[in-house]
């Protein structure tokens, strides 16, 4: 590894985000790991949505352990009595054709949350905006969350879709998605104290989010994107299911629309260039993204965040209580989107191929 691009990195990473770190694991070996500001290896941030991702894992677990329960597995309508009771009366009679693979490839045909554009066949489509209905809790106000186009008709960025389908996995494992990826994933990787940021003030969600807002230390993080890596086992267990991985690092068949499959974006249509063809990743608001090239055997976790992001009162986890107090007064540098996530894959890459050379 190329050490000074690392550290260039890192120093971009620093100028986009006020807290965060820049982690990185090649070969199964920790060769890079550097924090600032809240920031730190025993910290829980909110991770955003990079919490999808651990959403799509779960489900996919559990399609294969309970096939009895969901024999057609991706491709089951999931919004039926039989998997989501709760549903019925249904709002919109074109919700019945939705599977299970679609709200993970966010195909389902859900209106993206406060966005303005959605995806048909690869060309953009301006949407309105359509504000959440909050007082619907968190379960019906995604079941009843409209949608702008029939099942399999386009993309669009709907996190309501990855929430309903960890509803569905919570009917099927009798466990809330929390406790189940604790059970698969959590307890055979030894991970650290972890939750999700269920507490918002005197408010306390009834269940873990499927949309995202995990709250994993950085390492625990490292140890989660390491299976995804050529299908590898954990302490001789395969944790994750072995397909699992071409399902989620290559355009998806279930989303004809736009470079994302199961909940990772994909790289294969050269969204970032100059980083592997290969490469895979995550990204979360405030600067969170998680990357996975199986091509380099590597996994890169580039942490962010604003300082309502290490609040310990949304997880009730105790944070680090020393911190970077240089970082006060920070502003911006640099925009995340320009140059926090495609920027920090193309260097970390850049480290491993010059090395080669």
């Amino acid at each position: 590894m190329d050490r000074t691009k690392l550290d260039e990195a890192f120093e971009l990473t620093k100028e986009t985000t006020k807290n965060g770190g820049l982690i990185v694991v090649r070969h199964g070996y920790l060769v890079y790991e550097k924090y600032f500001g809240k920031a730190d290896r025993n910290s829980n941030p909110d991770m955003a949505f990079c919490g999808k991702t651990f959403s799509s894992i779960a489900c996919e677990i559990m399609l294969k352990e309970k096939h009895d329960r969901i024999p057609q597995g991706l491709d089951t309508k999931v919004l039926t009595k039989e998997y989501l009771p709760e549903a019925f009366p249904l709002d919109d009679p074109r919700k019945a054709d939705i599977t299970f693979s679609q709200l993970l490839a966010m195909t389902a045909g859900f209106h993206g949350e406060s966005t303005k554009w959605g995806y048909t066949n690869g060309k953009e489509v301006k949407l309105e905006p359509i504000p959440q209905d909050r007082s619907l809790g968190l379960d019906m106000g995604a079941i009843r969350y409209p949608i702008w186009v029939d099942s399999g008709g386009g993309w669009s960025y709907s996190s309501p879709s990855p929430h309903i389908a960890s509803i569905v996995l919570r009917h099927i494992v009798g466990m809330d998605l929390k406790d189940y990826i604790d059970q698969k994933l959590g307890k055979p990787m030894h991970w650290g104290s972890w939750n999700y940021c269920l507490y918002r003030g005197d408010t306390t969600l009834p269940h873990a989010n499927g949309a995202g807002s995990i709250a994993l230390h950085a390492t625990d993080t490292m140890r989660f994107g390491y299976p995804l890596l050529h299908n590898r086992e954990w302490e001789k267990q395969q944790l994750v299911p072995a397909d699992y991985g071409e399902k989620i690092s290559h355009p998806s068949l279930y989303n004809l629309h736009y470079p994302f499959s199961l909940e990772f974006e994909v790289n294969q249509t050269g969204l970032v260039p100059n980083a592997p063809a290969d490469a895979f990743w995550k990204t979360g608001a405030g600067g969170f993204s998680i990357y996975v090239i199986p091509s380099l055997d590597m996994v890169i976790y580039k942490m962010g965040g604003n300082d309502k992001a290490y609040d310990g009162a949304l997880t009730r986890l105790p944070q680090p209580a020393t911190h970077d107090d240089s970082r006060k007064n920070w502003k911006a540098v640099k925009r995340i989107p320009e140059a926090g996530v495609p920027a920090v894959l193309q260097l970390v890459s850049v480290a491993v191929i010059q090395n080669k050379h």
